[in-house]
C-alpha cells in the first residue's frame, strides 16, 4: 500500500508548518506572529524567526538604557523617560508656576525659623520633664505654641487674608467666606476658638465640618479647597459636637435669674413627685403617660429664650454683628407664617369650588327645554 501524505498546517505569514494543530494555535499567540501581523498595515515583509530575536534584544537595551537615564522633577514630583521630556517639563507654565509657589514658601519659612528654633526648644524642654502622677493642667493658648506652625487668630482660616484686628478679621470670613461663629453672644474666648480652628486645619489637615468622617488629606491648601469647594466653611454645632467648643462658651447669662444667682449659694432640698403610676416605659425606649395628663403633653412651649446683651460686654460694632446673627432665626418665624397662610389658602379654595360647584348643578336642573339634536 502507498502510504499517505503527511498533513501539515501552516501559517502563511510567517511561512512556517506545523504537525500539530495545537502547535499552530499556540504560534498565533506569540510575539513573533503578531508582529509579522502588524506588519501587513503598514504593507512591509515578513521576517524570520532569528531576525525577530536580534530585534527583541537591541529594544531591551535600549529601553534598559532609558530606564537608567530617566529624569525626576522634584519640583512636580513627575518621572520622565528621556531627556527631551525632561528638557520641554522645565520650559511649561506649570512646571515654572510651582517653582514661583517653592520659592515663596522658602521665604515664608525663613521669616519663620525663629518661631520653629521657640517651637523646638519647647518640645525639647517637655521631652526633658519628668512623668508625674500629678500633672500641671495647661490652658489653650499654652498648648497650640507646642505645633508646627505659628497658630494666631491674625489669619482667615480659608484664605491669606492677614490683619492683627480680630474684628476684621471676623467681617472678612462673613462677607468672602459666609463663616460666622454660632451663638456669638455666649462665646467667651473668641481668640482662643479662632485658635483652636486653625490648628485643626492648619495642623491635623481637618475640615471644620466633616472632622473624622471625611477623606484624610496632607496639607491646609488640600483642606482649604475641599471647605470653600464643598461649601464646609462653618462648625459644625451639633449636640455630639458641642462638647468640643464647650470651654470657648458660658451660657449662664441666657439663665432667667443669671443676675441674682449666687454660684456658691448652696440648693435647697426639693420635693420630688414620684411618676410612678402615670408614665410607662415601653422596651423600645418610648414613654407611654396617663390620659389624665394629656392636657400637658399638648401644650407646645417655645424653645426661644430671651437674650439681652449688656452694652459695656461688646462694642457698638460687635453689637450690630450679634443682631445680624440674631436676625436669621426670624426667618423661621416667617416662613411658619407663610405655610399657614398658604394653608388657609387652600381651605378657600376648596370651600370656593365646593360652591360654584352647586350652583352649577341648580342652574342646570332649572332649565325645562333643550336644543333638538336632529332637523326631522
Amino acid at each position: 500500500m502507498e502510504s499517505l501524505p503527511q498533513e501539515y498546517f501552516t501559517c502563511w505569514r510567517c511561512k512556517v508548518k506545523f504537525i500539530d494543530l495545537n502547535r499552530l494555535k499556540h504560534h498565533y499567540h506569540t510575539d513573533w506572529h503578531r508582529y509579522n501581523m502588524s506588519t501587513v498595515t503598514n504593507g512591509l515583509a515578513s521576517i524570520t524567526l532569528e531576525d525577530f530575536e536580534k530585534k527583541e534584544a537591541m529594544y531591551r537595551e535600549i529601553s534598559s538604557t532609558q530606564t537608567k537615564q530617566k529624569q525626576i522633577c522634584e519640583v512636580c514630583r513627575k518621572k520622565f523617560n528621556n531627556q527631551k521630556q525632561y528638557e520641554n517639563h522645565l520650559a511649561s507654565k506649570t512646571h515654572k508656576k510651582k517653582l514661583e509657589q517653592k520659592d515663596t514658601t522658602i521665604t515664608y519659612t525663613k521669616k519663620s525659623s525663629s518661631i520653629q528654633d521657640i517651637s523646638n526648644k519647647n518640645i525639647d524642654d517637655c521631652l526633658n520633664i519628668e512623668t508625674d502622677s500629678d500633672v500641671e493642667s495647661v490652658d489653650s493658648d499654652e498648648w497650640f505654641e507646642d505645633s508646627k506652625y505659628q497658630i494666631t487668630y491674625e489669619y482667615c482660616l480659608f484664605c491669606d487674608y492677614h490683619n492683627k484686628s480680630i474684628e476684621c478679621i471676623m467681617i472678612h470670613m462673613e462677607k468672602k467666606h459666609s463663616f460666622f461663629v454660632p451663638y456669638l453672644e455666649y462665646c467667651i474666648d473668641l481668640g482662643g476658638l479662632l485658635k483652636y480652628l486653625e490648628h485643626k486645619i492648619c495642623t491635623e489637615f481637618k475640615c471644620i465640618w466633616c472632622n473624622d468622617s471625611g477623606r484624610k488629606m496632607q496639607s491646609k491648601e488640600a483642606v482649604r479647597m475641599h471647605m470653600i469647594d464643598k461649601g464646609h466653611c462653618k462648625m459644625l454645632f451639633e449636640e455630639k459636637m458641642m462638647h468640643e467648643y464647650s470651654s470657648f462658651y458660658n451660657y449662664l447669662s441666657s439663665y432667667p435669674d443669671a443676675e441674682s444667682a449666687d454660684p456658691d449659694e448652696e440648693l435647697s432640698d426639693v420635693d420630688v413627685l414620684d411618676d410612678e403610676g402615670y408614665v410607662m416605659k415601653l422596651p423600645s425606649g418610648k414613654l407611654i403617660a396617663h390620659r389624665d395628663l394629656a392636657h400637658y403633653y399638648k401644650q407646645n412651649l417655645s424653645n426661644e429664650v430671651a437674650c439681652i446683651i449688656k452694652e459695656k460686654e461688646y462694642p457698638y460694632s460687635w453689637r450690630k454683628e450679634l443682631q445680624k446673627h440674631a436676625s436669621v432665626g426670624s426667618m423661621e418665624k416667617r416662613l411658619h407664617a407663610a405655610r399657614i397662610t398658604a394653608k388657609d389658602n387652600q381651605n378657600f379654595q376648596r370651600v370656593q369650588a365646593k360652591h360654584l360647584l352647586q350652583l352649577q348643578v341648580k342652574q342646570n336642573n332649572l332649565q325645562k327645554h333643550f336644543r333638538r339634536q336632529t332637523d326631522f
